[in-house]
């Protein structure tokens, strides 16, 4: 089984609070009446959010599709995959 698959409710729940905080932040913009500060605090909340999610993500890949691969070729293969899917969200 996939580790999206066997984590889908954990992730599924992360991806709903970073909803719930862009949700926030576009009410803050909307309303307008906010200070640059709270407003600065929620981007770095989605931020970290959004990084905590990627997080949980790769360490599932890495375990499952590297580690847990039985076959080399393959993980030379996703592993290439994965460090360009970092190097591209380091940008």
């Amino acid at each position: 089984m996939a580790h999206t698959v066997r984590d889908k409710a954990k992730l599924l729940a992360r991806v709903r609070r970073i909803q719930g905080q862009a949700s926030a932040l576009e009410k803050q913009l909307h309303e307008g009446g906010e200070d640059c500060v709270a407003i600065l605090q929620q981007i770095a909340a989605i931020r970290g959010a959004v990084n905590g999610l990627m997080a949980a993500v790769i360490e599932g890949h890495l375990t499952e599709h590297l580690v847990n691969e039985p076959e080399l070729a393959h993980r030379q293969e996703d592993l290439a995959v994965v460090l360009q899917v970092i190097k591209s969200y380091l940008k």
